[in-house]
């Protein structure tokens, strides 16, 4: 075990450009997208009235819609609600 998977360690903004420019653009949306969406999901916790269950299965959908293209793409970019993504 290393110590970036106890640690996240950021990675500087120049190397995230560059990193970026090397995936397709529809693949960093849906990056983008699906940590928006797994975000979302964890806020609604606890006994949930209807609004908010709607809400929820929303976030839950577009984060299930961003990970069919992730996992298209590469399938350990798949972002689960509550995990950090990197």
């Amino acid at each position: 075990m290393t110590a970036s998977n106890l640690v996240p360690v950021p990675i500087p903004d120049r190397v995230a450009v560059m990193i970026g420019s090397c995936m397709p653009a529809h693949v960093l949306h849906a990056e983008i997208e699906a940590e928006c969406a797994a975000r979302e999901v964890y806020r609604f916790r606890g006994p949930l009235c209807a609004d908010d269950r709607a809400d929820r299965e929303h976030a839950l959908s577009a984060l299930a819609r961003a990970n069919k293209v992730l996992a298209a793409y590469d399938p350990r970019l798949a972002v689960r609600p509550g995990r950090t993504h990197w």
